[in-house]
């Protein structure tokens, strides 16, 4: 069975090795459409947070059931699955309120664990989504933009509010398009043009900023000095993570999505005048994944657009390392088998 391992920072190796075994409370996947994420490409340059290497990359899966254990019911073989890519251990006290998105022991596929990167993989039956009615380029990006969609739940945004989202990668667009379709304005912040060009043509933002030219005046100007009542950061930039208060309006809610590795340092006086609720975001659980689900059917979402570049499996040693340069043009790349 082939398989693509992440030996060490900057190299990838294609490999062989046996094929798993079916637990009783696991499915047995074949592995269709793997979706690369900013996890992928910052452990492929070596500087993603809460990683060791080798490990095999890949959490973003559209798959389809082989397989399915003794102990299975719910799931048939044939079925077409998305995989929750995050391992919990049910007994923490997240796991036991719900949150298994941040349980204290988790192992997230391709991160803390091999992912998918591979032919075919075992996980638990927890972990599986049956899905009927959406192709696999679709059911690869359930992921992302169920974390985009816990995002939006963890702010318990409501319609008519204005959003400023920081960074249009594919978790910042998803979230824009997702809180257009909760009927918010949206705002959207980067320092890349063909990327603030992206979510405004083909997300439906409201309005656009490039952050590197007085984006907090322009943002008073469009919001007439009020501010956003919810802003989102989707960066992981520690600049941008500091200064995304700034952007919010008194009594509002500032959510980090994204992940810097450090430390991060907020004025105290600046935040505690707003009265400030700060929210961290993690990962997402299967209430976030049908939800999304549903979105995907209505047909509300550009998937194909969402998608700007795809290879076979046995090509993506060719193409991974060009993704991580901006000037690719990269919003999601699917790796399909």
């Amino acid at each position: 069975m082939k398989y693509i391992v992440c030996q060490k920072p900057g190299r990838f190796e294609l490999l062989e090795k046996e094929e798993p075994i079916c637990g009783e409370q696991e499915v047995l996947v074949e592995i269709k459409n793997i979706g690369i994420c900013g996890t992928d490409l910052h452990a492929f340059q070596g500087n993603q947070a809460f990683f060791r290497y080798p490990r095999i990359l890949g959490h973003e899966l559209g798959a389809l059931v082989l397989q399915v254990g003794k102990a299975v019911n719910g799931i048939s073989v044939g079925e077409k699955v998305a995989i929750l890519p995050y391992l919990s251990c049910g007994k923490c006290i997240a796991c036991r309120k719900g949150k298994t998105n941040c349980c204290r022991n988790i192992q997230v596929l391709g991160v803390h664990i091999d992912g998918g990167m591979q032919e075919r993989i075992a996980v638990p039956v927890n972990n599986v989504l049956s899905i009927e009615g959406l192709k696999y380029d679709a059911i690869a990006i359930i992921e992302p933009l169920a974390i985009a969609a816990h995002a939006l739940r963890r702010a318990d945004l409501e319609q008519g509010e204005t959003v400023v989202v920081v960074g249009c990668g594919p978790i910042g667009l998803g979230i824009m398009k997702l809180a257009k379709l909760r009927g918010a304005r949206v705002i959207a912040v980067d320092v890349v043009p063909q990327r603030l060009q992206f979510a405004r043509e083909k997300m439906g933002v409201d309005h656009t900023i490039n952050a590197r030219q007085t984006p907090l005046e322009t943002l008073t100007k469009i919001t007439n000095g009020d501010l956003a009542t919810t802003v989102f950061d989707a960066s992981g930039n520690k600049k941008a993570l500091e200064s995304g208060v700034e952007y919010m309006a008194h009594g509002g809610t500032y959510v980090l999505v994204g992940l810097s590795k450090g430390a991060l340092t907020f004025t105290h006086p600046a935040i505690h005048a707003k009265e400030t609720s700060l929210l961290c975001s993690r990962n997402a659980t299967m209430e976030d994944f049908q939800a999304v689900v549903k979105v995907l059917k209505s047909g509300e979402f550009p998937v194909e657009e969402f998608v700007t570049h795809r290879v076979h499996f046995d090509e993506m040693l060719e193409h991974f390392e060009k993704w991580t340069d901006p000037k690719a043009g990269v919003i999601k790349a699917l790796v399909h088998l």
